[in-house]
């Protein structure tokens, strides 16, 4: 795999070369020619493999061509920077692919998770009329599905009782023959009254036209249910005493469930009430609910800086074995998937950024000419990012091919460092390879850098160390910290290229979410540490910079299933402590020097 890599490269280079002239008189800013004979020779260099070149004249020690003079005032063959030149067979061999520049509607999926919850707002406490004593029960268990109206327990209450008598006889007194209408208005009045005193304490109307038909013996009051629901808390057993107000049941309507989510703020803007929401539950396999979003929480929550959003589900009853029960249980971890639509904005396909500190594409110039365009994005969709600079609605950018043609610009831009073809970077120095190519050499780490490293490596140590310390609030806690430090960190070591496909790897591995539990936790950290150990593997080799251990793992697998043995992650300080089997073995691992 590494020989055909390196045929490709060569044949990419050749053909950049030897179309050096072209990209020269279309792109370039070459002055006009003098006569050869008036001009200094600076150096002899093959124009199919600009990396040979000679103080002398001869041939290329790789494909025999004559070695053409580079004169004063010259670029060489090492190409026009920005611009890459590839032939027709080379196009062919990396398959170079584009994609037109288009104003298209971003459409994007966001996933979330969340827990079904019922409606709060139909919950009913049933409490004791009075001091007294249960003598019965009607539902002893909680689950039990129960209709308005129907009994829940007998009470014995001798303060019920008298309220009760007072109520018969003033009742009984109200139509006796030969009373004025005055005295039976006052009467009249005293019956509401008592009236109103039994449904304060409880009771219902249905219960007070139940009460002329009572014997006067029966000395019991019962407790009926105020709605049609699910009883999900029982208090009270046969024979107890309660005091007036004690809570005995409470019911909860669960005809209609809350699936409830926290969306981040990034995603707030694409959130609307009345968008559809596709809910699974790996308790209902093979099953997908779908409901509009009904609220949006206008407070953010200021450690996770998200929103909860509400979705109402219709929650039927279904029969299970001949016993009658609601199809969603109270409480069940769900996720769900919306689809989101912004406005038409321009647009490129994701495949054709290539983004490490600051995305690129490269934009099809026509006859072979690949030009490299600094792009800057907006939103990210499934398969678009929305751009807002750097290419133009009808220009066609590389969507396959273009990580080979960002290969050959960098190949060409180390050519502007050969003898003669122009001073370094204030302060960047220069090394030679076996093949004569001047390199620039890797530059020290500078303040700012330093501090942004010593930060993030700082914040990465703390969240490994709340894994050690098998606390999954510590670590949801320093989660945020860790999307703050992620652009400022790309900011800061954008422009060095050598830590570019490092920095990258953030891009996929740093948006860690809220766990649930600590082995999703681990699942999350470990592509995140290991991008964060490489970045300070390579860090450490530069002058200047920030003190910071590494540690390997070599039994992940068993702490994270899928992954691979070895597992590295990073601390500011001694003793190892690690952060994938936390007090299970702790000491696990050793430190890479």
């Amino acid at each position: 795999m590494k020989a055909k890599s390196l045929i490709v490269l060569i044949t990419v280079g050749a053909s950049a070369a030897g179309t050096g002239w072209f990209a020269a008189k279309q792109f370039g800013d070459a002055k006009p020619a003098a006569s050869s004979s008036t001009r200094r020779i600076l150096y002899y260099q093959s124009p199919m493999h600009p990396w040979i070149t000679s103080d002398k004249a001869g041939r290329c020690t790789i494909c025999g061509m004559k070695l053409e003079p580079v004169f004063e005032g010259e670029r060489g063959f090492g190409g026009i920077e920005g611009v890459v030149m590839l032939g027709s067979n080379s196009v062919q061999v990396i398959n170079v692919q584009t994609e037109v520049v288009t104003n298209r509607v971003l459409a994007r999926t966001l996933k979330v998770a969340g827990v079904i919850e019922d409606d709060d707002t139909r919950h009913r406490r049933m409490s004791a009329y009075a001091d007294g004593r249960i003598e019965k029960l009607f539902v002893n268990h909680l689950g039990a599905e129960v209709v308005e109206g129907q009994p829940l327990a007998v009470l014995y209450s001798p303060a019920l009782l008298a309220t009760e008598s007072e109520y018969l006889t003033l009742l009984r007194q109200v139509s006796p023959d030969g009373l004025s209408a005055t005295v039976r208005q006052e009467r009249a009045r005293l019956v509401e009254a008592a009236a109103q005193r039994l449904k304060r304490l409880g009771y219902s109307d249905a219960q007070l036209a139940a009460l002329a038909k009572k014997d006067a013996s029966d000395a019991r009051t019962e407790i009926l249910s105020s709605m049609t629901g699910t009883v999900v808390l029982r208090n009270v057993y046969e024979g107890q005493y309660v005091k007036e107000g004690e809570l005995l049941f409470e019911i909860a309507d669960f005809g209609t469930m809350w699936f409830q989510f926290d969306a981040y703020e990034r995603d707030l803007g694409g959130l609307n009430a009345g968008q559809v929401v596709e809910v699974t539950s790996s308790s209902l396999p093979g099953k997908t609910l779908s409901a509009p979003i009904k609220f949006i929480d206008p407070n953010l929550n200021e450690m996770t800086r998200s929103a909860r959003v509400r979705v109402e589900l219709e929650n039927p009853m279904v029969d299970d074995g001949g016993r009658k029960r609601r199809l969603l249980y109270h409480r069940l971890f769900a996720e769900g998937t919306v689809k989101l639509q912004s406005a038409a904005v321009l647009t490129v396909p994701r495949s054709a950024v290539l983004s490490a500190g600051q995305p690129v594409v490269y934009v099809e110039a026509g006859s072979g000419a690949y030009e490299q365009r600094p792009v800057k994005l907006g939103q990210r969709g499934d398969d678009y990012w929305e751009v807002l600079s750097g290419v133009q609605a009808g220009e066609r950018v590389v969507t396959t091919g273009n990580l080979l043609i960002d290969a050959q610009a960098q190949l060409n831009a180390s050519t502007i460092s050969l003898p003669g073809s122009g001073p370094l970077a204030p302060g960047q120095s220069s090394t030679m390879t076996n093949q004569g190519l001047m390199k620039p050499a890797p530059p020290a780490t500078t303040e700012t850098q330093l501090a942004v490293a010593t930060e993030f490596f700082t914040v990465t140590s703390e969240l490994g160390a709340a894994l050690a310390a098998d606390s999954l609030p510590l670590f949801n806690e320093r989660v945020p910290q860790v999307h703050a430090m992620i652009p400022k960190l790309i900011e800061a070591f954008g422009e060095t290229k050598s830590l570019r496909p490092t920095l990258a790897k953030f891009e996929q591995s740093g948006h860690l979410e809220t766990a649930k539990d600590l082995t999703q936790a681990r699942k999350e950290f470990l592509p995140f540490s290991m991008a964060t150990a490489e970045l300070a593997a390579q860090l450490r080799t530069q002058p200047g910079a920030p003190a910071v251990k590494i540690f390997n793992c070599p039994m992940v697998n068993r702490a994270v299933p899928g992954a691979d043995k070895n597992g590295r992650w990073v601390q500011m300080e001694g003793p190892l402590r690690n952060p994938y089997f936390g007090a299970q073995m702790l000491e696990c691992g050793s430190e890479v020097k």
